[in-house]
């Protein structure tokens, strides 16, 4: 009897453990692209149809985000400049929060308005703000795609109301929402983190803005990034999530519903939380090289990791981690903040990561004097 119990037990148990398993073939079924990435390194998890050309929708707003930090951080617009709305921005249709011409309101407001709410008119308003027209914002769009080698993107508006000749990737999506966290930081996530805010709240015409992203209430650690819908794009999302100091970033095209893509996206975000730990390779700061480069003015420099550097590790995968060092084409001068080359990080002869290096300080080429005083220091 007690024998029969423990196999029940044990059965029983085993039946929980098969449910729990996610299994790669079972992930993102509705979708029709799909990435997971980890948002450090850019390692990937997971892809199906990853640079398959879709419509985005809203999640076009990412690269007007990304603009937006750059601008910020380029000192060509600051958050508390007042921008007044175009009769242009007025008429955006689709998600908006009715903005009339004349109107005006922060880049601080607006930036709520565009990462919670997903306004088209906020949206046009600040490429506006910060190119002087949508159109001179859009070509922007389009240098910056070439700039992240983003190969599957093309812009023909910052809002992401369909045109044929507006499209982008899972792929190019996930680099793009890596980027933004890189530069947006804490800022952004003190935006796209929250639930509900509000607009207008000084001119008694207070608006409530929700999200559009409802996982940041249904996943542990979700804290973005961008949804977005036409009936073109179908549902889509890029959504960013942190745990146990681990960041990954999901990408999700064209799913039917928003129900079924949040649940996708909750087993793509399992998926890649149960499968990986993260390793330390390398702490900040620490030196990996060093290089003896002619006419050098102290000879030798060192090359060191901006940060700390880390890998994803497939639990159920054997084999040895190797890294190498890829040196780009060295001119002198090069300063500390160039990048130099990059730490490639292979697993079983596979590229499982990159990450750029640098040298630890500013290095100049050797002038007359300098070689004057070489000389003379080689005689003492």
């Amino acid at each position: 009897m007690l024998k029969k119990g423990l196999c029940l037990l044990i059965g029983i148990m085993m039946l929980f453990c098969q449910i729990n398993v996610v299994h790669a073939t079972n992930l993102a079924s509705g979708a029709e692209s799909a990435i997971l990435i980890d948002a450090n390194s850019q390692q990937v998890l997971y892809h199906k149809n990853e640079t398959k050309r879709l419509y985005p929708a809203s999640t076009t707003k990412i690269m007007t985000m990304i603009l937006l930090f750059e601008a910020i951080k380029e000192k060509r617009i600051n958050w508390n400049d007042t921008l007044s709305c175009s009769a242009y921005a007025a008429s955006m249709g689709g998600s908006q929060v009715y903005l009339e011409e004349n109107e005006k309101m922060s880049v601080n407001e607006l930036f709520k308005c565009v990462a919670i709410a997903s306004a088209n008119d906020a949206s046009v308003l600040i490429g506006e703000g910060i190119a002087g027209s949508h159109q001179e914002f859009v070509k922007m769009m389009n240098e910056k795609a070439k700039q992240l080698k983003l190969v599957n993107t093309h812009f023909k508006n910052c809002t992401g109301l369909h045109d044929v000749e507006h499209y982008t990737c899972a792929k190019d999506l996930a680099t793009m929402g890596a980027y933004l966290i890189k530069i947006g930081g804490k800022k952004l996530f003190s935006v796209t983190s929250l639930y509900d805010s509000y607009i207008r709240e000084k001119n008694h015409q207070k608006f409530w803005l929700v999200n559009t992203n409802k996982l940041l209430k249904q996943y542990q650690g979700v804290d973005g990034l961008k949804t977005g819908y036409t009936k073109e794009a179908g549902y889509c999302i890029v959504t960013t999530c942190k745990k146990d100091n681990l960041r990954l970033i999901g990408v999700l095209m064209n799913e039917d519903k928003p129900q079924t893509r949040n649940e996708d996206m909750k087993g793509l975000l399992n998926y890649g939380y149960s499968k990986y730990q993260q390793i330390k390779l390398y702490s900040k700061g620490e030196v990996l090289d060093t290089l003896k480069i002619k006419d050098l003015v102290d000879q030798e420099v060192k090359v060191i990791t901006p940060k700390d550097i880390y890998y994803l590790n497939d639990r159920a995968s054997k084999g040895e981690v190797k890294t190498k060092i890829k040196y780009n084409q060295i001119e002198l001068p090069v300063f500390k903040n160039q990048e130099i080359g990059e730490l490639v990080v292979k697993k079983q002869n596979k590229t499982i990561a990159s990450y750029s290096l640098y040298l630890e300080k500013d290095v100049k080429k050797m002038n007359f004097l300098d070689k004057l005083l070489r000389v003379y220091k080689s005689l003492i």
